[in-house]
Protein backbone atom coordinates (compact mmCIF):
# COMPACT_ATOMS: atom_id res chain seq x y z
CA UNK A 1 0.00 0.00 0.00
CA UNK A 2 1.00 3.58 -0.68
CA UNK A 3 -0.38 6.56 1.18
CA UNK A 4 -0.30 9.95 -0.51
CA UNK A 5 -1.04 13.23 1.22
CA UNK A 6 -1.26 16.46 -0.75
CA UNK A 7 -0.85 19.94 0.68
CA UNK A 8 -0.40 23.48 -0.52
CA UNK A 9 -3.75 24.26 -2.05
CA UNK A 10 -5.66 27.47 -1.57
CA UNK A 11 -6.97 30.64 -3.13
CA UNK A 12 -4.75 32.70 -5.41
CA UNK A 13 -5.25 35.54 -7.85
CA UNK A 14 -4.75 35.25 -11.58
CA UNK A 15 -1.06 35.38 -12.35
CA UNK A 16 -0.07 34.12 -8.93
CA UNK A 17 1.89 31.06 -7.90
CA UNK A 18 1.43 28.07 -5.64
CA UNK A 19 3.46 25.00 -4.86
CA UNK A 20 1.75 21.73 -4.13
CA UNK A 21 3.43 18.95 -2.21
CA UNK A 22 2.59 15.28 -2.05
CA UNK A 23 4.17 13.17 0.66
CA UNK A 24 4.32 9.44 0.05
CA UNK A 25 4.67 6.57 2.50
CA UNK A 26 4.30 2.84 2.58
CA UNK A 27 6.64 1.89 -0.24
CA UNK A 28 10.13 2.77 -1.38
CA UNK A 29 9.60 6.13 -3.00
CA UNK A 30 12.15 5.55 -5.73
CA UNK A 31 10.05 2.63 -6.97
CA UNK A 32 7.14 4.97 -7.71
CA UNK A 33 6.43 6.88 -10.87
CA UNK A 34 4.41 9.92 -9.86
CA UNK A 35 1.85 12.13 -11.51
CA UNK A 36 -0.42 15.08 -10.88
CA UNK A 37 -3.99 15.23 -12.12
CA UNK A 38 -6.82 17.67 -11.62
CA UNK A 39 -10.58 17.70 -11.73
CA UNK A 40 -12.59 20.84 -12.24
CA UNK A 41 -16.27 21.02 -11.27
CA UNK A 42 -18.41 19.14 -13.76
CA UNK A 43 -15.42 17.84 -15.69
CA UNK A 44 -13.49 14.60 -15.88
CA UNK A 45 -10.15 14.14 -14.18
CA UNK A 46 -7.34 15.27 -16.45
CA UNK A 47 -3.62 14.80 -16.59
CA UNK A 48 -1.35 17.65 -15.50
CA UNK A 49 2.22 16.35 -15.19
CA UNK A 50 4.25 13.20 -14.61
CA UNK A 51 7.75 12.41 -13.41
CA UNK A 52 9.89 9.31 -13.52
CA UNK A 53 11.48 7.42 -10.64
CA UNK A 54 14.67 9.39 -10.78
CA UNK A 55 13.16 12.71 -11.75
CA UNK A 56 15.12 12.72 -14.99
CA UNK A 57 12.02 12.47 -17.18
CA UNK A 58 9.01 14.74 -17.00
CA UNK A 59 5.93 15.24 -19.14
CA UNK A 60 3.27 17.95 -19.12
CA UNK A 61 -0.17 18.59 -20.47
CA UNK A 62 -0.13 21.25 -23.15
CA UNK A 63 -2.37 23.44 -21.03
CA UNK A 64 0.27 23.81 -18.30
CA UNK A 65 3.51 23.49 -20.24
CA UNK A 66 5.83 26.40 -19.49
CA UNK A 67 3.85 27.39 -16.38
CA UNK A 68 3.97 24.31 -14.16
CA UNK A 69 6.99 22.32 -13.04
CA UNK A 70 6.91 18.86 -11.51
CA UNK A 71 9.83 17.74 -9.37
CA UNK A 72 10.61 15.23 -6.66
CA UNK A 73 12.88 14.94 -3.65
CA UNK A 74 13.52 11.26 -3.13
CA UNK A 75 15.22 11.90 0.19
CA UNK A 76 11.99 13.44 1.48
CA UNK A 77 9.60 11.04 -0.29
CA UNK A 78 7.85 14.03 -1.76
CA UNK A 79 6.76 15.18 -5.19
CA UNK A 80 6.03 18.82 -5.94
CA UNK A 81 4.06 20.80 -8.45
CA UNK A 82 5.19 24.40 -8.82
CA UNK A 83 2.43 26.38 -10.49
CA UNK A 84 3.16 29.81 -11.90
CA UNK A 85 1.11 32.26 -13.96
CA UNK A 86 -2.07 30.70 -12.70
CA UNK A 87 -5.28 31.19 -14.64
CA UNK A 88 -8.94 30.87 -13.60
CA UNK A 89 -9.14 27.73 -15.76
CA UNK A 90 -6.58 26.10 -13.46
CA UNK A 91 -9.20 26.04 -10.72
CA UNK A 92 -9.70 22.42 -9.72
CA UNK A 93 -9.01 19.79 -7.13
CA UNK A 94 -5.47 18.55 -7.67
CA UNK A 95 -4.51 14.95 -6.99
CA UNK A 96 -1.18 13.25 -6.87
CA UNK A 97 -0.96 9.66 -7.98
CA UNK A 98 1.58 6.85 -7.84
CA UNK A 99 2.34 3.96 -10.12
CA UNK A 100 4.67 1.39 -8.55
CA UNK A 101 7.38 -0.58 -10.31
CA UNK A 102 7.22 1.57 -13.40
CA UNK A 103 9.86 4.01 -14.56
CA UNK A 104 7.33 6.52 -15.91
CA UNK A 105 3.62 6.59 -15.26
CA UNK A 106 2.38 8.54 -18.26
CA UNK A 107 -0.79 10.56 -18.68
CA UNK A 108 -3.54 7.96 -18.36
CA UNK A 109 -5.09 8.01 -14.88
CA UNK A 110 -6.06 4.36 -15.32
CA UNK A 111 -2.37 3.47 -15.09
CA UNK A 112 -1.98 4.82 -11.57
CA UNK A 113 -2.74 2.61 -8.61
CA UNK A 114 -2.68 5.01 -5.69
CA UNK A 115 -4.23 8.43 -5.21
CA UNK A 116 -4.18 11.17 -2.63
CA UNK A 117 -7.29 12.81 -1.24
CA UNK A 118 -6.83 15.95 -3.31
CA UNK A 119 -6.17 19.59 -2.57
CA UNK A 120 -8.29 22.42 -3.93
CA UNK A 121 -6.92 25.30 -5.96
CA UNK A 122 -9.08 28.31 -6.70
CA UNK A 123 -7.76 30.99 -9.03
CA UNK A 124 -9.74 34.20 -8.85
CA UNK A 125 -10.01 36.55 -11.82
Amino acid sequence: QVQLVESGGGLVQTGGSLRLSCAASGRTFTSLAMGWFRQAPGKEREFVAAISWSGASTYYADSVKGRFTISRDNAKNTVYLQMNSLKPEDTAVYYCAARPHTYFGGSDPEHYDYWGQGTRITVSS
